[in-house]
């Protein structure tokens, strides 16, 4: 669960926002921003974080007023190789704070830290990941944690995200659009029956700069607490073309992922920030088709 350390809403003294070149990042600092707040973002440009010396280049970057957003990463983790990849940047950030303590540290992680469950996942379900993505999210959870050492330390924990930015082409509302904006026929794997909960990258974007100006500690998971099949992701996104999008289905070559079904119970969010209401998946799509519809 998360606690507040801020009573209200307070600007730190900076944010240093690690990995702001990337999809998530930049939605971060662009929020943060825009409510006044002095954002270091800071990129491969200016650090690598897999680099030797790296540690020593980011203390030099970092102060002990500082709000650090650790976004970095190489995702999704596929292979044994991105998983020691990582591992290596979490150590450099790691080193880093040893090195300078910040203020405040607030970790961007992902579901993928929990087990399979057929009830709701909240903050409290367990741990227990089952692929490398997940493996990595966890090790960095735990190692970031424990290098704040008395600064307090967050983690947010996204679902899948969707928006008009995203660069990886994953499976989902992202790639269904790009392939309909291109004429192509969207395919999908098996019928598309597999229920996931999708959330918008500027609602992350949101509840990240909102624990960063209350100074928030603990876990809390970005999930809009709604389930919707891939063919139903399939179906708003070609609804908002004038042309009309095929929708095709394949033979699966393996099991669903998750057993087809992964629901979140979005109550935590509720209590933690509670004038805060997630973007649901027919609204958020139709934001981000004008969002690209507008260039």
């Amino acid at each position: 669960m998360l606690r507040h350390l801020n009573s209200s809403s307070q600007l730190p003294e900076r944010v240093v926002v690690l990995g702001a070149g990337g999809f998530v990042g930049a939605a971060i600092a662009k929020r943060l921003e825009g409510d006044g707040a002095d954002v270091a973002r800071l990129t491969r440009r200016d650090v690598d974080l897999q680099a030797t010396g790296a540690a020593e280049t980011l203390a030099g970057l970092l102060s002990a007023a500082d709000a650090l957003v650790c976004v970095s990463a190489i995702a999704p983790v596929k292979n044994i190789g991105m998983l020691k990849d990582n591992l290596t940047i979490i150590e450099t950030i790691a080193g880093a704070l040893a090195a300078q303590p910040v203020a405040h540290v607030v970790n961007i992680g992902s579901d993928a830290v929990y087990a399979d469950s057929e009830s709701p996942l909240t903050e409290s379900s367990c741990a227990a990941p089952g692929s490398l993505h997940g493996i990595m999210h966890l090790t960095r959870e735990v190692m970031l944690r424990e290098a704040a050492g008395e600064a307090p330390f967050a983690t947010l924990r996204p679902t899948l995200i969707y928006g008009a930015d995203d660069p990886h082409n994953g499976y989902g509302p992202n790639r269904f659009r790009r392939l309909a904006s291109e004429g192509h026929d969207i395919v999908l794997f098996g019928k598309g029956e597999e229920q996931r909960d999708h959330v918008w990258v500027e609602d992350v974007a949101e509840l990240a700069a909102r624990m960063v100006l209350r100074k928030s500690e603990g876990e809390l998971n970005a999930a809009t607490g709604t389930v919707v099949s891939f063919h139903e992701c399939a179906e708003l996104v070609s609804g908002h073309f004038a042309e009309a999008i095929a929708i095709k289905t394949t033979p699966r070559s393996g099991p669903m992922p998750h057993n087809g079904y992964r629901p979140f119970d979005a109550s935590a969010t509720r209590e933690a920030f509670g004038d805060f209401a997630y973007t649901q998946p027919t609204e958020g799509f139709a934001k981000v088709h004008a969002q690209l519809a507008a260039g």
